[in-house]
């Protein structure tokens, strides 16, 4: 493929294809319904691809092959709903679908054309059979979607991530074409700094001034590095976008390649998104067969070629050097800085590296303008982000705002509120690299700056929703206990500065600690911060010190009352049986694994059977007791 021509002429041609996927009908197509399927990792372990056979089968067997086609997409975002399949062109969303459920799709919607509204998602709570029966929402006009604004996503649940012409017809490639036919490399980078593009990584450096660093550099070889090394708990962002759409990556580092002068580039993925992997395989190999890889690109000269590094799951790896470290087969430990990544990188040459979420603005940018991406976000938080949403939260899954989009409005809106009638209390954003966001502080318009005005910091994009029943404290010892078993141990500050932070963080929870402990708990988190080597060591204590400015007298009660007020840190409860209530049933005495419950003396009035009694020397708190008490006569204090 060496013109534009050529890359409009499969367009034109696919057209066809992905006209259903828009809402839209078109005279020239044969079409009367597309299924879409989602096979992320989320629906694909929930059995979505049984789901795709039986969908064949029953297709099949009424006769409308020529009709209808289904196909695998990425993810859709509502992962909370799995196994998603959405109908079009009526942009209808199934939810939670069964291959039992596959026969009535095809024979009520995709024959009779009538909804199956049991199992169609509006995001409208209600059981009355005849007001669904009326409910036809289309999947954007959804609450979950409906305030989003699908960016970087806007690919992922539409195309097929294995088929290179579906993303052509989605106006793929075509600003690589631009910016290798038009523009020279300098006019590139001028662009990405326009549009104040910041790297989605976590650190929020500008784009453009990262690959304006590393342009002048001269060297035999130059190198793009992708970090798809997303190692955070509870965040799958970057997964996503490379099992719905990799050919907007591929795109992107071959437009970074010819703006820094780079002909070779690495994505570095975790061995543990095998789906990811496979799709990420499957691009390259039909970038290249297509030219759109390899040697003199649209016929402009430029060659540019792309590996695949598979990363052994380590949390450190994220940060770049250590990333790069790894590249090169060695075991990934940071380097200091300076010399930066720009000037001295992988294997010693000037990389530019960028993570997942940052690549896939790229090519809409290049396409559509600085301007264009400037007029989304805010004055210093330009653009979109992703978040993966979950913790307690209704509509777990991955989500998409403008930057500067309340808290307020991704919990309560587009999440669907705290479940169970709990109230909010608090957001953790960033994983173990950030901090928390109080209840207080909800309408917190979310971008760089606000968050690192209140000590957090947006992270790779995980939001965990935390309610009543969690404990921050244990919250912090959860984050501390990860980063400690991931820290690589090269830098002493990180290496034992933050093992002891974890000793003081279990002191606290098991009732032993005094406030001279908080005093040195924030001492020594200021030190870690200030002295580690990289970014994992100096991040860690984050999420200790954002829970000690917002919740300290959650750890006051810790310290002072010897009291978990959400019930939650063992060390601290006490579990009692109600001898008025208790009807001598004996599950909690079978079930208990300590052996920790007799029975007393006492029957109550009303019972037959002597109550039980547990004896706090013995118990372990593992809670066994209450989870098996039917009246509920079981408390914890």
């Amino acid at each position: 493929m060496n013109t534009l021509a050529e890359l409009l002429a499969i367009k034109e041609q696919m057209q066809s294809q992905v006209v259903l996927r828009q809402g839209k009908t078109d005279s020239g197509c044969k079409l009367h319904h597309q299924v879409l399927c989602c096979g992320g990792t989320g629906c694909t372990s929930s059995g979505s691809v049984k789901l795709i056979q039986e969908f064949n089968d029953e297709i099949k067997k009424n006769h409308i092959e020529d009709e209808v086609n289904v196909i695998r997409t990425g993810c859709f975002g509502l992962c909370a709903l799995g196994p998603v399949v959405i109908v079009y062109p009526e942009g209808t969303f199934y939810s939670c679908v069964t291959p039992e459920d596959v026969p009535e799709i095809v024979s009520e919607h995709l024959v009779k054309g009538n909804v199956v509204t049991r199992l169609a998602y509006t995001g409208i709570e209600t059981t009355d059979p005849n007001v669904q029966a009326q409910i036809k929402v289309a999947l954007n006009e959804t609450p979950f979607y409906k305030a989003q604004h699908r960016l970087v996503l806007r690919n992922c649940g539409v195309i097929d991530p294995e088929n290179i012409n579906e993303y052509i017809a989605m106006d793929g490639y075509q600003a690589l074409n631009k910016a290798l036919t038009s523009m020279t490399p300098d006019e590139v980078i001028q662009v990405v700094k326009d549009s104040g593009l910041r790297g989605r990584g976590g650190g929020g450096f500008p784009t453009g001034v990262k690959w304006s660093l590393c342009a002048p550099n001269k060297a035999p070889q130059k190198y793009v590095v992708c970090n798809a090394d997303e190692g955070d708990p509870g965040a799958f962002m970057d997964r996503s976008v490379l099992e719905g759409d990799p050919h907007c990556i591929i795109e992107a580092m071959a437009i970074a390649g010819y703006a820094v002068g780079a002909t070779k580039g690495y994505i570095y993925v975790r061995a543990e998104y095998p789906i990811a992997v496979h799709r990420l395989m499957v691009a390259i190999d039909q970038a290249r067969e297509a030219g759109l890889l390899g040697k003199n690109i649209f016929g402009s000269g430029f060659d540019f070629d792309l590996t695949l590094r598979l990363g052994a799951g380590a949390f450190v790896c994220g940060e770049e050097t250590a990333l790069m470290t790894s590249i090169e087969g060695n075991r990934g430990e940071p380097r200091p800085r300076p010399p930066f990544p720009a000037v001295k990188g992988l294997y010693g040459s000037p990389t530019v590296e960028n993570n997942v979420e940052t690549f896939a603005n790229i090519a809409q940018i290049i396409l559509n303008g600085a301007d264009w991406f400037k007029s989304m976000g805010t004055e210093k938080s330009k653009g979109t982000k992703i978040f993966a949403l979950g913790g307690k939260i209704h509509n777990t899954g991955l989500v998409e705002v403008p930057m500067g989009t309340t808290l307020r409005e991704i919990i309560e809106n587009i999440g669907g509120g705290v479940p169970n009638g709990k109230k909010f209390k608090a957001a953790q954003t960033g994983g173990p690299s950030g901090g928390c966001i109080p209840a207080s502080l909800i309408d917190t318009p979310v971008d760089y700056d606000n968050l690192t005005a209140m000590g957090c910091m947006m992270g790779s994009g995980g939001l965990i929703v935390m309610d009543e029943d969690n404990c921050m404290v244990n919250m912090a010892k959860f984050f501390l206990e990860f980063t400690v078993d991931e820290s690589c141990g090269k830098c002493t500050p990180c290496r034992v500065g933050i093992r002891r932070m974890l000793e003081i963080l279990e002191k606290i929870s098991d009732g032993k600690g005094t406030l001279e402990d908080l005093d040195k708990l924030e001492q020594l988190a200021q030190y870690v911060k200030q002295n580690s080597l990289c970014g994992l060591g100096q991040t860690a204590p984050n999420p200790v010190l954002a829970t000690l400015k917002f919740f300290r007298e959650e750890y006051i009660a810790h310290v002072v009352d010897k009291k978990c007020p959400a019930g939650v840190c063992k060390g601290l409860l006490n579990f009692t049986i109600d001898k008025e209530t208790c009807i001598g049933c004996g599950l909690c005495m079978k079930n208990c694994p300590a052996d920790a419950i007799t029975r007393t003396d006492y029957i109550a009035p009303g019972h037959k059977l002597a109550s039980c009694e547990i004896d706090p020397q013995k118990c372990v708190k593992c809670g066994t007791c209450m989870d098996h008490c039917k009246i509920k006569s079981i408390s914890k204090k």
